[in-house]
């Protein structure tokens, strides 16, 4: 509890075994409430871990992707009452430690949505970013800054803390399922008028760590400028995107 606000630390894991006990070790868990774990059909000892560690833990039967494991994350989160929501990666990624100050930017009531950022500290390649992935997040970033025109740091990072009130209003069941999600909530947020801030996060990548290879990548790269261009079409009222309606498909609640 932070605040009086109840936190929700969600975990989207795929293949997570080696790296989940050492996430779930450095949280804050003096202000998390809780933790959920949502398995998207791992071929590893992932759920089992989860279990042990007496995580919530969801086994998705198939996978459903990065995206859709997301969506399940969310929507246990806020069925399970969660005014502030995490989604921390399990593969020891980004740092667990900072869950609370994430937390305490939304629960402040200055912001709705908070952003880890690896750009703002200036030391992503140090820890071990490739570097055409850097490349590519540093033009994306000022390519929609310029059309969306918004001044974030980057919108490629998968670290981030929202209010209640953001997942519940965004569209997200009309989203891709796949790593194009990330980028596509960012975009939501902006065009319905959500408050986003950051803060400098470091990262680390080794070889237990999630990465998307360079094919997917490049698929991620056009789903990008793909939404821009949508957000774009709906700002000027040529085409409505189905990701910006506002009575679009929600997270069901139950």
């Amino acid at each position: 509890m932070l605040l009086g606000n109840k936190i929700i630390v969600v975990l989207p894991a795929y293949n997570a075994a080696k790296t989940l006990e050492r996430t779930y070790h450095e949280l804050p868990h003096d202000y998390v409430d809780e933790v959920i774990l949502v398995d998207d059909h791992s071929h590893d000892d992932t759920s089992r871990i989860s279990r042990n560690l007496g995580l919530k833990t969801i086994t998705h039967e198939k996978n459903l992707g990065y995206g859709g494991n997301q969506k399940t994350c969310y929507r246990e989160a806020l069925n399970r009452g969660a005014d502030i929501v995490i989604m921390v990666h399990p593969d020891y990624q980004y740092s667990p430690r900072l869950v609370t100050a994430l937390a305490s930017m939304v629960a402040s009531g200055e912001y709705d949505m908070v952003l880890g950022s690896r750009i703002i500290g200036g030391n992503v390649l140090s820890g071990g970013m490739p570097v055409y992935k850097y490349f590519a997040n540093r033009v994306l970033t000022l390519a929609q800054n310029l059309l969306l025109g918004a001044k974030l740091s980057e919108y490629h990072t998968g670290f981030r803390a929202f209010h209640r009130k953001v997942l519940e209003t965004l569209p997200l069941e009309e989203n891709s399922d796949d790593f194009v999600f990330d980028n596509e909530m960012i975009v939501q947020a902006l065009y319905f008028g959500f408050r986003i801030g950051e803060i400098s996060c470091p990262t680390k990548y080794f070889e237990e760590a999630s990465s998307i290879n360079f094919r997917r990548s490049v698929v991620y790269g056009c789903g990008v400028l793909r939404t821009t261009l949508e957000f774009l079409l709906q700002k000027a009222g040529i085409k409505r995107s189905r990701i910006f309606k506002p009575d679009g498909n929600k997270l069901k609640q139950g």
